[in-house]
């Protein structure tokens, strides 16, 4: 009895000393992500808050194993390239907004588009099925095809611009979209 007594007072103090060391360097590393983030704006530091919850949650389902690991790696990959593309946006734009982000693999393509685009095909700033502007792919473990979701003022302003859903201009003699959607009033003489 006594030696487990004399155990257990030398190993609490370790077990203390432990916690304390894993704590201090989570408040570091939360230190060390909120400097990197003091350049930015509120609106992309909420989005890189918002990234970093994503992956406390895809970390905690993999810890208890409600997720593979080949689908922990792709999410984690996701967020990580996500990341990468928020704060080169707001680097080069200076400005405290970012569009609605979507990351997808080559096989995922279909969550975004009815009829989805060869990879190879794609162009950075191309507009595709009105909606979602090409920014660029990056690799985070594997390739991930980035995209910007337009707001309705910019799916009008592209209509009007006359430019086609896959960011081309439309051919010579092709109807322009966003024109008058109703024929002229015919004019009755009494």
């Amino acid at each position: 009895m006594r030696s487990e007594s004399s155990i257990l007072r030398l190993g609490l103090p370790i077990v203390m000393v432990f916690i304390w060391g894993l704590s201090a360097s989570q408040v570091a590393a939360q230190s060390r992500l909120s400097r990197e983030d003091e350049e930015f704006g509120p609106v992309v530091r909420a989005y890189l808050g918002y990234l970093r919850n994503e992956q406390e949650v895809v970390d905690d389902r993999v810890s208890r194993r409600e997720i593979s690991r080949a689908y922990y790696r792709r999410n984690s990959n996701r967020i990580r390239a996500l990341r990468q593309i928020a704060i080169r946006i707001a680097r080069e734009s200076a400005n405290d907004y970012l569009p609605e982000l979507e990351a997808v693999a080559a096989d995922e393509m279909g969550t975004l588009f009815e009829h989805p685009p060869r990879p190879a095909t794609l162009r950075v700033s191309a507009v595709l099925g009105g909606t979602l502007r090409f920014l660029g792919s990056v690799r985070s473990g594997e390739i991930f095809y980035v995209f910007a979701r337009l707001d309705p003022y910019e799916q009008v302003e592209a209509t009007r611009k006359g430019r086609a859903v896959d960011g081309r201009q439309p051919r010579a003699g092709a109807p322009k979209r966003g024109g008058p959607t109703t024929r002229p009033r015919r004019v009755i003489t009494p």
